[in-house]
């Protein structure tokens, strides 16, 4: 069964970090481009950020430019999003989504998500 899995989540203070992992399993890890991204209540998906699958290569919005910083451990099959300085605006459901490139429209595959609620 191909899957990926959040952790990580939970409530944090303006100011404060996070890190969120994403465990994935049942497909080749090391080829698959991996992809975070968060939809908060009332607002459209947002891609957060992107890495290559040799992490050659990452992408982020420019909400979280300087603050988020993704990375990858291909031994282990997980992602990782360190979060700084979070803000309220960053409250939303991260998701994690793996796909074979990182510039198709493919749907690829989707966690369940992990909450995080940053309060003022």
């Amino acid at each position: 069964q191909r899957q990926v899995v959040e952790s990580g989540g939970g409530l944090v203070q303006s100011g404060g970090s996070l890190r969120l992992s994403c465990i994935g399993s049942g497909f080749t890890f090391a080829s698959y481009g991996m992809k975070w991204y968060r939809q908060a209540p009332g607002k459209e998906r947002e891609l957060v950020a992107a890495i290559a699958h040799d992490g050659g290569r990452r992408d982020y919005a420019d909400s979280v430019k300087g603050r988020f910083s993704i990375s990858r451990d291909n031994a282990e099959n997980t992602v990782f999003l360190q979060m700084n300085s979070l803000k309220p605006e960053d409250t939303a459901v991260y998701y994690c989504n793996a796909v074979w490139s990182l510039d198709s429209l493919e749907a690829g595959y989707w966690g369940q998500g992990t909450q995080v609620t940053v309060s003022p």
